[in-house]
């Protein structure tokens, strides 16, 4: 009897030790993932690869888009956010694939592709000494927007190259 509940015992301590190191170690995507780099709007972020600076940020509840001579209506339930940012290759030529919206609650918004190709949306191909003008369109929900973080990588998936920007 001695020798089952001895059993039992370990078990159980084996679980809640298993159980401990599995919400406390770091996940795979923390690991391998994104190296933030953090900044704040008007301030240059600096990557390996890649510098961003956000020059304006804006939010409507539509947008109207000028394409091959019409104009479009875009409208949506939340808030469209529109981010103006410049964008330059550190070393070498590159691109600037990805970028988030991340709200205050950690909620993560890709770009938006309803507003189809225009000129200055992503992806964007960097060459060093020549910075371009970048925009990046989302569509978040009104309370995602105080607090929220702007997050721009170079590479779809898997992510290794990350600048983000806070918003204050």
């Amino acid at each position: 009897m001695k020798r089952k509940l001895g059993i039992i015992l370990v078990l159980c301590l084996a679980i809640a030790v298993l159980y401990g190191m599995q919400r406390s170690k770091p996940h795979y995507m923390d690991l391998t993932g994104p190296m933030p780099v953090h900044g704040k709007m008007h301030e240059p972020v600096r990557t390996r690869q890649f510098d961003v600076t956000v020059d304006n940020v804006v939010f409507a509840r539509e947008l109207t888009l000028d394409r091959f001579g019409s104009t479009k209506v875009l409208t949506t339930s939340g808030l469209w956010v529109v981010v103006t940012a410049q964008l330059a290759a550190t070393n070498a030529s590159n691109a600037v694939a990805q970028a988030s919206w991340v709200g205050p609650t950690g909620l993560q918004y890709d770009s938006s592709d309803r507003a189809g190709y225009l000129p200055g949306l992503p992806p964007h191909s960097l060459n060093p000494g020549l910075p371009k003008t970048a925009r990046f369109i989302f569509e978040t929900l009104p309370d995602q927007v105080n607090g929220a973080t702007f997050v721009v990588s170079n590479q779809l998936f898997p992510r290794l190259d990350l600048a983000g920007t806070d918003r204050h």
